[in-house]
């Protein structure tokens, strides 16, 4: 299927790895000129070298910075050209027993989690309303419906970026703009893979066999595998595209069937 996306201008936060780098592999795929962002520069520069690499001939293009600071999501807009698509995908992750959590790092994952996007979307929707079409999409996870008790700050901050997402739809009544957003589960993404590889290592173990005894344990999981990242990507290309047009303020599983609720 054709997604349309030749031309579109897509902004993927939090992009130089995991899922986010993973979406900006598929709307590259498709046509779209990407613009990957991160903290590190050299990180930056790195992933816009293999995406170049992977699809020859793509568009893509880097910006570094902290999305957790007004200051830095301003310098980064005002070298940002138009957007089309802006996929909200930065994001911290962590376990803590909720007594051990500071107001200080509830304040940290809001602003990493949830106001960045808030910073992005209320720079570039004006726009996107003007122009008569664009996507916003934030990548939230199953841990914002089903919120773990060894995580809740994190879930917290995930079901606000679907609250956030649902509101914001509201605003594009009768344009040709839509906000959604993806509910990610288990996946087995940069991050999860150095921590599986630090735990099998200190347990003596193949790395292989610490990841199924750790999706073993999530006796919900429909895959009864993790998620590759690819496969949330490949969602979000299209909820991007202008094929999606009739879905707007969704909340959209790619969770691997962990939510076997009704939703």
């Amino acid at each position: 299927m054709d997604l349309q996306l030749v031309g579109k201008r897509a902004f993927i936060s939090g992009s130089t790895q995991g899922i986010g780098y993973a979406i900006a592999e598929a709307l590259l795929a498709e046509g779209a000129t990407v613009t990957v962002n991160g903290r590190d520069a050299a990180r930056v520069s790195a992933a816009v070298e293999r995406l170049r690499s992977a699809v020859p001939g793509g568009e893509v293009f880097g910006l570094a910075a902290d999305l957790s600071m007004p200051d830095e999501v301003t310098r980064l807009l005002e070298s940002l050209d138009d957007v089309d698509i802006l996929v909200n995908n930065v994001g911290l992750f962590g376990l803590a027993e909720f007594e051990s959590v500071s107001d200080a790092e509830w304040a940290r994952y809001f602003d990493v989690n949830v106001m960045s996007g808030v910073r992005l979307s209320r720079r570039l929707l004006g726009a996107m309303r003007e122009r008569g079409w664009g996507r916003i999409v934030f990548i939230s996870s199953e841990s914002g419906v089903n919120v773990p008790g060894d995580m809740v700050h994190y879930g917290v901050t995930k079901a606000a970026m679907v609250a956030l997402g649902n509101g914001l739809a509201k605003l594009t009544r009768g344009t040709g703009v839509t906000v959604n957003t993806v509910l990610g589960g288990p996946t087995f993404s940069d991050g999860v893979a150095a921590a599986v590889a630090a735990v099998a290592g200190a347990q003596s173990v193949s790395s292989d066999a610490m990841k199924q005894a750790i999706i073993g344990q999530n006796h919900t999981t429909l895959l009864e595998r993790f998620i590759d990242p690819a496969e949330v990507a490949n969602l979000v290309a299209y909820i991007a595209s202008p094929r999606a047009s009739a879905t707007n303020g969704a909340a959209l599983r790619a969770d691997g069937g962990v939510l076997t609720a009704m939703l």
